[in-house]
């Protein structure tokens, strides 16, 4: 009788995602270039004397940038090895890296 198991996965260090203090300040310093651009754009639009359609776009820089710049400082870096970690639709306990301390 052959019994089907999944091989194990076996991890090598190159498989592993960025430590979460590099992955935010990754994140912060593009928020901060980001808002810094949406600074100069802010004041370009009321400084710069040009025609209407570059100060419009120096004004969409300044109101749409910190929309774009907070959706991209909350959004943490997926790669492949977020796959491993999603739960078996048959699995009945909570996964080790998912419980919280003290449950």
């Amino acid at each position: 009788m052959k019994l089907w198991h999944r091989k194990p996965v076996v991890h090598a260090v190159t498989d592993a995602r960025s430590s979460l203090s590099d992955d935010i300040g990754r994140r912060e310093k593009r928020y901060l270039i980001q808002m810094a651009i949406r600074t100069i754009c802010l004041v370009l639009a009321v400084v710069v004397d040009a025609p209407w359609p570059i100060r419009a776009l120096f004004i969409a820089g300044a109101v749409f940038l910190p929309y774009v710049a907070v959706i991209g400082a909350n959004e943490r870096a997926k790669d492949d090895t977020d796959a491993q970690w999603e739960p078996e639709a048959n699995q009945n306990e909570i996964p080790r890296h998912r419980r919280e301390i003290g449950s």
